[in-house]
């Protein structure tokens, strides 16, 4: 990176409709009822944590890796 510029911001945090980009609205929902991802609310909005949707997704990868079945 050249002096003087700064890297954008990864977010720690998506709404519903970012997080969908990933998989389908009801997943999504179903993800969060089961504790598989964390949220939280702020005022209306409903955040998906950034961290949380990297963790739930690398230990699909890992267990695919594996040769093992995936839950969740």
């Amino acid at each position: 990176m050249s002096a003087g510029k700064i890297a954008p911001a990864e977010p720690i945090s998506v709404k519903i409709p970012e997080a969908v980009r990933l998989t389908s609205r009801s997943r999504i929902y179903e993800l969060m009822r089961s504790g598989d991802i964390d949220y939280a609310k702020v005022g209306s909005s409903t955040l998906i944590l950034v961290d949380s949707l990297r963790r739930f997704i690398d230990a699909r990868r890992s267990c695919v890796a594996a040769g093992e079945i995936c839950d969740g």
